[in-house]
């Protein structure tokens, strides 16, 4: 069981004891998951690494020759990003929550380089045994078999197509996917099937697959939702600091509708007394930019969100910290969250109210959601069996990696890769990999 690093600050909410924010990250510490018996976290007791007394080591300059090793009481590095890969067993999700807008997901990355502080879907990298805080935006989990696990699901028997949303739980398009290409390798899959998709980002990365999305939107199979939190450059900066900026998403939004994919923007999360002053602009700046459709939620703080997002305001907005806290409160019946279905999306009361007001008001005037798209079901055509005889014993075939990894990927194990190296060699081959085989669902050399 991985432990948490708390070489960066645990967080307390206190705002006596905000730690400072990293530069690049959202979350500014490396909170405790929900499932872990033991901490552990640096210590000061006054002695450096050389083991030499610490006002010694501060007296020493920087020109010496004396073999002095790093000060404990510095602070430490900025955290890197690592990829790590794995095999997926099963890569469909399904839901029946009445307020989402899908009930099958696929998501082929876990954790997030975006580090939007308030992401929903922090918690699930504690089932990882890491931190939902900075672990979540720079410990990431690549399935390097998204495709082929997507593949065998959508041939089995008895399969019965509905739109499937790619990035439920992470961002489809984050950085990593310039590397790993696993969303374009779906993308492909279901253009190939004719399977319907819907896609929720927040980075341009998305315009690169506009030859596939187009080729769907032709036969009605794909709508792509643009999530914009705020216009201010400088705010989403420290909201959600490796997405894309506000201005490239609009270009995006503006590329996509030009080659006829429908698009929608979702204003989401709507904080109070952060970014809730924003929704008109943002909807009227989408609105030009060609976007048809439009959602909006409020933020949720299920979990260890709480204690990040209540960091994150001491660190960032220390001045309105508890008048933002005590809005959430009002939305939520007095508690930081509530998971009930019907009200976790747009809050309860007074507020949550005005809200729907305005945005029934912004969308009316600006002719947005005027009609609602049915992505078509009827043109699913179950996919070819990946490899088989041919392919098992084609000699081009045969040095072909499984699973091609990018420079710099992990395995489980932590040990790096070698460039260009198959990834599959990690996970041993054993029954079920055989069965896979001999189903014609995964082949030797592809």
């Amino acid at each position: 069981m991985a432990r948490t690093d708390h070489s960066f600050p645990a967080g307390s909410g206190s705002p006596a004891a905000a730690p400072a924010a990293l530069r690049g990250r959202g979350a500014v510490t490396n909170v405790r998951h929900r499932f872990q018996k033991d901490d552990r976290e640096q210590v000061d007791d006054g002695w450096s690494t050389s083991g030499l007394p610490a006002d010694f080591v501060d007296a020493v300059p920087n020109t010496s020759v004396i073999p002095i090793l790093p000060d404990v009481r510095r602070a430490p590095a900025a955290p890197k990003t690592t990829v790590t890969a794995e095999e997926a067993r099963k890569i469909l999700s399904r839901n029946d929550s009445p307020d989402i807008p899908f009930d099958v997901a696929v998501n082929p990355y876990r954790g997030c380089e975006h580090g939007c502080v308030y992401c929903y879907a922090r918690p699930t990298h504690s089932y990882l045994g890491y931190s939902p805080g900075l672990d979540f935006e720079t410990r990431l989990v690549a399935k390097a078999n998204a495709v082929e696990a997507l593949r065998a699901e959508i041939s089995r028997p008895g399969y019965k197509p509905s739109p499937i949303n790619i990035g439920s739980a992470t961002d489809a398009y984050q950085p990593i996917e310039r590397d790993w290409r696993l969303t374009r390798g779906m993308l492909e899959l279901m253009l190939e099937t004719r399977h319907p998709v819907t896609i929720v980002t927040k980075n341009a990365l998305v315009a690169r697959d506009l030859d596939l999305l187009a080729a769907l939107a032709e036969h009605k199979l794909v709508v792509v939702y643009m999530s914009i939190t705020t216009l201010d450059a400088d705010m989403a900066r420290t909201l959600e600091p490796r997405a894309a900026a506000p201005w490239r998403r609009l270009e995006a939004v503006r590329n996509l509708t030009s080659a006829g994919v429908p698009v929608g923007v979702l204003v989401a999360p709507v904080i109070p007394f952060i970014n809730d002053d924003a929704m008109e602009h943002i909807l009227q700046e989408s609105k030009a930019a060609g976007a048809h459709y439009a959602s909006y939620t409020v933020i949720r703080l299920p979990w260890e969100v709480k204690t990040l997002f209540e960091d994150w305001l001491n660190a960032h907005y220390p001045d309105r910290a508890q008048r933002v806290l005590h809005r959430i409160e009002d939305l939520r019946n007095g508690r930081r969250n509530d998971p009930n279905f019907g009200s976790r999306m747009r809050g309860t009361g007074i507020w949550a109210d005005l809200l729907r007001q305005r945005f029934a008001v912004a969308t009316r005037k600006l002719s947005l959601n005027r009609h609602r798209l049915a992505l078509d079901c009827d043109r699913f055509q179950p996919p070819a069996p990946a490899g088989g005889s041919a392919a098992l014993f084609s000699p081009a075939a045969a040095g072909a990696p499984a699973f091609p990894s990018p420079a710099g990927a992990k395995a489980s194990s932590g040990v790096p890769f070698a460039s260009a190296l198959p990834v599959a060699g990690a996970y041993g081959r054993g029954a079920r990999q055989l069965r896979a085989m001999v189903a014609g669902q995964l082949s030797l050399f592809d």
